[in-house]
């Protein structure tokens, strides 16, 4: 489940990056996982204060920018899963209301 705030810190954790949705919610996430994202990847690698902050604000809202952390967390988790392994199937876990606009914001962050 992702981890979800609504207080900022002055100094981050470079392991962990914040994304913050339209709401001013703060969701934390692994900065692994957040590579998966190429739009974030770009971000925080380039030179923009985000890099420096480990703070990306997005314009999404609050419930799809959770299934998006949640989602780069488990495809992080399970990217080196042996062909054994069982991987638990992701669709399952999102509501169908929010599926179009979930497809959406995966396509502007490059996912």
């Amino acid at each position: 489940m992702a981890s979800k705030s609504t207080s900022s810190s002055s100094k981050s954790d470079p392991d962990q990056i914040t994304l913050i949705s339209e709401e001013g919610d703060s969701f934390k996430i692994s900065r692994a996982a957040a590579l998966r994202s190429g739009t974030i990847k770009s971000t925080l690698q380039g030179t923009f204060v985000e890099s420096e902050t480990n703070t990306v604000n997005l314009q999404i809202r609050s419930p799809v920018l959770e299934k998006v952390v949640e989602y780069l967390e488990w495809a992080h988790k399970f990217s080196g899963a042996s062909e054994g392994t069982r991987v638990p199937d992701f669709e399952k876990q999102i509501p169908p209301e929010l599926a179009l606009e979930l497809l959406m914001t995966a396509d502007f962050l490059d996912v």
